[in-house]
């Protein structure tokens, strides 16, 4: 009896393994109906580089953003002064650390152009 169950289990393992193969081989064939040929740039114009104006502006964003990058650091620093945090880490450290790292990302990004 347990031959028996040994050979129709064989038998199903095989089968679904078979299946499972015949699956992966179609599937492999069928095109993707989403990859639809992309228009080409038209790459007669070069990319016009910002003006000065957009620079500028840029420029006094960094710096009102480095403003308020440096007043959540002194914060920070002030607040971990103040709490042992080998005991406690406060949720409110940790989301003004995670500001700081956001507001440092959005300058470098800018930064970079």
């Amino acid at each position: 009896m347990s031959r028996d169950r040994r050979g129709f289990l064989s038998c199903l393992v095989a089968g679904f393994a078979g299946s499972g193969l015949f699956v992966a081989a179609v599937r492999g064939q069928v095109p993707n109906p989403r990859a639809e040929p992309r228009p080409k740039d038209d790459l007669s114009q070069p990319p016009s580089p910002p003006t000065k104006s957009i620079l500028k502006e840029n420029e006094k964003d960094i710096k009102k953003n480095i403003e308020k990058l440096y007043q959540l650091a002194s914060d920070l620093k002030a607040e971990v002064e103040k709490t042992d945090s080998s005991l406690v880490l406060s949720i409110a450290m940790v989301r003004k650390a995670e500001e700081i790292e956001k507001l440092a990302r959005e300058i470098k990004t800018r930064a970079k152009g």
